[in-house]
């Protein structure tokens, strides 16, 4: 069957190779056909043929050109067909192979897996692990020093009751002398409730835009507070604030009355705390 089967692929490789290289002379084809139209007009031809034949033969010609012509297409067809199409491959990307504890591991998930600590796992986005009893709890912005007295640094303080007071109204004055800018300031004045104590109103020699004021009453205290804005800075120099108040008639002692001051000058922070002297029975 080997040898057979080789016989007919050499035998229809010749015949297709034969196909295509076989061109037909047409060119003599047509000169042999011009040469009997030729002869045919020439004087001396015998006249007994009649002219019937002549046209047959040149039919019969065309004919047979045609026909060498259909024969020639036919092998060459003939030659393709019986060839056997080539087989084509196509080239397709390997399969992947799973690996044998493909299945035994969990799909990925973006929320992470708890574990019996009860953490995430690492690398995966999640809430972090909240702290146990003996980490250390975050610590929020550090509290400003204590005071050290009325000095401290760039800053000098002092504390006075308005010598225009009288018997039923009074003011007390805040100090504050600074040698740098500061980019941060907070000013507190507390007066005790001695009787009939009530706000009066405040005031500042910096400019109010730049401060927020608050007024309230606080375990037994009038509390005046001002806070320098974001943004805003308080040049060097001496600067008072002042709160104002209505009293019981009569003298009133400022003992128990104090105030503190925290500033931020030169990126560090400063303290200032004092009170105010009591009130001299001698003065009219």
């Amino acid at each position: 069957m080997t040898m057979q089967r080789d016989v007919h692929d050499e035998l229809r490789a010749r015949l297709h190779q034969a196909a295509g290289s076989h061109e037909p002379d047409r060119a003599r084809i047509l000169a042999r056909i011009e040469r009997g139209m030729t002869e045919q007009d020439r004087p001396d031809h015998r006249a007994t043929r009649p002219a019937v034949l002549s046209w047959a033969r040149i039919a019969g010609a065309t004919a047979a050109v045609a026909g060498m012509l259909a024969v020639g297409g036919y092998a060459v067809a003939s030659a393709v067909k019986d060839e056997p199409p080539q087989q084509q491959t196509v080239q397709t990307s390997p399969t992947p192979v799973r690996s044998p504890d493909a299945t035994s591991r969990p799909p990925a998930s973006p929320s992470p897996t708890p574990t019996s600590a009860g953490r995430g796992e690492t690398g995966r986005s999640g809430p972090p692990p909240s702290h146990t009893a003996d980490s250390k709890p975050s610590t929020s912005a550090p509290a400003p020093p204590p005071a050290q007295g009325s000095e401290d640094g760039p800053l000098w303080s002092d504390g006075s009751v308005d010598p225009h007071s009288n018997d039923f109204w009074a003011q007390s004055n805040l100090t504050l002398k600074t040698s740098q800018q500061l980019t941060a300031l907070t000013v507190r004045l507390k007066v005790a409730q001695t009787g009939g104590v009530s706000s009066a109103g405040a005031w500042r020699s910096l400019p109010e835009a730049d401060f927020t004021q608050t007024i309230e009453e606080k375990d037994g205290f009038l509390v005046y507070t001002w806070v320098l804005k974001e943004g805003r800075t308080v040049p060097k120099g001496e600067w008072v604030f002042a709160g104002q108040y209505d009293h019981d008639r009569g003298g009133r002692d400022a003992k128990d009355d104090s105030y503190r001051i925290t500033a931020t000058a030169a990126g560090q922070q400063r303290a200032v705390d004092g009170d105010f002297a009591a009130r001299d029975t001698n003065d009219s």
